[in-house]
């Protein structure tokens, strides 16, 4: 099957940040293909870093008529290299650096190049306010530039970013399902039924909060951040109070949903306003967990009674002390992503794979019938 791609023969190009996802993924694309014993997908690389922080990527081995998938996670902080004496952790501005010598070193010689970004790069600075830089737009045209035919990322912050390419095919992908179906199989299906509603931390989540209400057929709520726009703390305006739009949560448990956790200041003060309702359990589902302040906030949280687990995926780098806490799950995305690349290879549509909605009526058929 692989070999009859009209792109040519797969070949994965993984960068040391996202080194043990790209492992698993290969491993599930020759389950899929059944050639578990066959030869690996991945193309042997070097990441090279001179003593003053430069460095270079060179490919050992031949990329000529493959269709090349470069997977990259650039919010892994973990990755660190020697800078004048110094160890220096790798920024997405790094992270982003080293795609860009992938595609150097490619130098237009595979048949198709498509980069898999799981957090999309700059993708909190998507649009401007005042004299400031539209990175992420800027980010996308310079891959464009540099000839990736297809950009696949994760629940971009803003989806609407891919006017900035309108030429180059860019897919937003949800972990939905994925996620439901870890839930599910933790909590047990009868968890949504009667007395749970979905709540957005703010009014840039409503569209997710509302996918998941409507799937699972729930109540849905808001909170509206009140900022002070007179300051800036930490790059953003910060938050004056929290004011919930929706019915009563009396004795309900609650579904956060989000796209990422940051410092987690705004999930905690959402926690914080919900339990003045005498709310049941609180649970919490984010693609992306970075915890930027530390993780003993959320300790406390746990320890109080107030926040019964965080769900979030493994898209983007967990410190192992994260992934000892009792109150978070890791869902693992790995197989669908190789799923996603076999469908791509193969010249083939991947919308019934992204079609979250049927898969998660399927799912909770299934559950309901105890299956």
């Amino acid at each position: 099957m692989a070999q009859n791609s009209p792109h040519g023969k797969m070949g994965l190009i993984v960068l040391k940040s996202l080194k043990q996802q790209g492992a698993e993924v290969d491993q599930f694309i020759r389950q899929l293909r059944n050639e578990e014993n066959g030869e690996s997908y991945i193309i042997p690389i070097e990441e090279v870093r001179f003593n003053n922080g430069e460095g270079k990527v060179k490919i050992n081995a031949s990329v000529r008529g493959r269709d090349i998938y470069i997977l990259c996670d650039i919010g892994n902080y973990s990755c660190t290299y020697d800078l004048c004496g110094f160890e220096n952790h790798m920024s997405p501005d790094d992270h982003f650096s080293d795609i860009k010598r992938v595609l150097s070193a490619i130098g237009g010689k595979a048949s198709r190049v498509t980069v898999l970004m799981p957090l999309l790069y700059s993708s909190r600075q998507h649009k401007r306010k005042g004299r400031e830089s539209l990175d992420c737009a800027q980010s996308l045209e310079e891959l464009q530039h540099l000839g990736v035919d297809c950009i696949l990322t994760f629940d971009a912050h803003d989806s609407t970013i891919y006017n900035a390419i309108p030429g180059t095919s860019f897919e937003n992908i949800y972990p939905t399902y994925s996620m439901l179906k870890r839930f599910i199989q933790n909590e047990g299906d009868d968890i949504f039924r009667d007395n749970m509603t979905v709540i957005s931390p703010d009014t840039g989540a409503m569209d997710r909060a509302i996918y998941y209400a409507n799937v699972l057929g729930l109540d849905v709520g808001m909170f509206y951040k009140r900022r002070d726009h007179s300051r800036i703390v930490d790059g953003k305006n910060p938050i004056v109070q929290h004011e919930y739009i929706g019915g009563s949560l009396e004795g309900k448990r609650v579904l956060i949903i989000d796209d990422m956790i940051a410092s987690g200041e705004s999930v905690i003060d959402v926690i914080n306003e919900i339990q003045k309702q005498n709310v049941s359990d609180v649970y919490a589902a984010v693609s992306f967990a970075f915890f930027t302040k530390g993780l003993d906030k959320f300790d406390k949280l746990y320890e109080e009674g107030k926040l019964k687990k965080l769900y979030s995926t493994n898209l983007t780098y967990a410190p192992p002390e994260l992934l000892k806490r009792p109150w978070f799950v890791q869902v693992d995305m790995c197989k669908f992503i190789a799923k996603i690349l076999c469908t791509l290879n193969n010249d083939e549509s991947i919308s019934p794979l992204l079609d979250s909605a049927a898969k998660i009526r399927r799912l909770l058929k299934r559950y309901n019938q105890g299956q």
